[in-house]
């Protein structure tokens, strides 16, 4: 049994099992009264996730996993599409480990998509990346019953390289009809001054809402944005579109490390939902 061991438990959260749940606790009970619980009503398809440490982001990520708990699908498989931080490994890759381990339990890859999409199975790009590692916590925490995950890195990200991975997704699960979520990994602009932050994250979020992916890119390229995974999201907008031509995105919650650490340098946090009546 080939296991992912945690890189970043200690590090990005707790490595202790009681201290994790203590803090995913506290989160939420921090943030109840501005969950919008409203949108549980819908079919979520998915979710633009930060991936800092939980005590920097953990407050924007789960007003998305609460509403998707409050939600009465029961997703099979959940797709966690991130970003490569190390440059390590393949364009597009679906993750060979057999189980990835947090403090909180095991829980399976589901290698019936590795064998469905024609991207590479490696492992290397998950050796030391923590933005899908961070992500398996809270779907843990918040989801009662058995599921799987397939871990997808995008070392390479741009446009043809989203749709095709949308496209990728789409069709492998026309064969294996499962339920599925997709998370797209992202923090938003790094290391900029809070109003600087802002703004330019608004170029993006603008082009997010109106689901121009190619305008995405555009943007980002054009003015320099540093939003680390903005492949992953780019491959939620479009596989949306697929999935529901009247497909919807929503802001859930924005912020910044500066929230909890004064700082004029500070990295900002949006967690989004992608859904459909």
């Amino acid at each position: 049994m080939n296991i992912r061991r945690p890189v970043v438990a200690g590090q990005f959260y707790p490595n202790d099992k009681k201290e994790l749940m203590d803090l995913l606790d506290q989160v939420q009970e921090r943030e109840e009264a501005s969950i919008d619980y409203s949108l549980a009503k819908n079919n979520i398809i998915g979710g633009v996730i930060p991936h800092a440490g939980y005590i920097f982001s953990a407050y924007q990520a789960m007003h998305f996993f609460q509403i998707l708990k409050k939600n009465n699908q029961q997703f099979d498989t959940v797709f966690i599409i991130n970003p490569s931080h190390t440059g390590m490994g393949n364009e597009i890759s679906f993750d060979s480990h057999d189980e990835w381990e947090t403090p909180l339990g095991k829980v399976e890859v589901d290698k019936d998509f590795a064998r469905e999409m024609n991207i590479a199975v490696s492992e290397i790009e998950q050796e030391r990346e923590h933005s899908g590692e961070v992500m398996v916590p809270f779907l843990q925490y918040i989801i009662d019953n058995p599921f799987k995950i397939a871990p997808v890195t995008m070392t390479l990200q741009n446009y043809r390289n989203a749709v095709n991975l949308a496209n990728n997704i789409y069709e492998a699960n026309k064969k294996l009809n499962k339920k599925i979520l997709i998370l797209a990994s992202s923090d938003f602009s790094h290391f900029v001054d809070p109003e600087t932050g802002r703004k330019l994250d608004q170029l993006v979020i603008d082009e997010i809402l109106q689901f121009n992916t190619k305008q995405v890119e555009k943007v980002i390229n054009q003015n320099n944005i540093t939003v680390c995974g903005y492949g992953p999201i780019m491959t939620l907008m479009e596989y949306s579109k697929l999935v529901n031509q009247d497909s919807q995105t929503k802001i859930l919650k924005k912020g910044n490390s500066g929230d909890i650490i004064a700082s004029n340098e500070v990295v900002d946090y949006v967690s989004m939902i992608f859904y459909h009546g």
